[in-house]
C-alpha cells in the first residue's frame, strides 16, 4: 500500500502513532517525496541528509518492541 503524506499522516493520528518517533519521521520522509518535485536536488539532498542522521539518533529503537513495531513475536531474546 502506498500513502500519500496526508493519508500516512491521518493513519498515524488514528492508530495513536503520534508518539511513536520513528512514524513520525516515515511521515517527514513521506513529505519530502511528495515535495521532490519542487525542491532543487541540493536541498532535496540537504533534507535527506538531515532525516537520516535523525533515524540513525534513535539507535536501536525496536529492541524490545519487536512485535509492536513489525508485528508477531521476538525470534530471539539478547538479555
Amino acid at each position: 500500500m502506498d500513502l500519500d503524506s496526508d493519508a500516512l499522516g491521518r493513519y498515524i493520528s488514528a492508530t495513536e502513532g503520534v508518539g511513536k518517533p520513528w512514524l513520525l519521521l516515515q511521515l517527514r520522509l513521506k513529505k519530502l517525496q511528495d515535495d521532490r518535485d519542487c525542491m532543487e536536488p541540493a536541498a532535496y539532498e540537504a533534507a535527506i541528509a538531515e532525516l537520516h542522521q535523525e533515524l540513525m539518533g534513535l539507535g536501536e529503537w525496536w529492541v524490545g518492541r519487536e512485535a509492536e513495531v513489525f508485528g508477531g513475536e521476538r525470534s530471539h531474546n539478547d538479555d
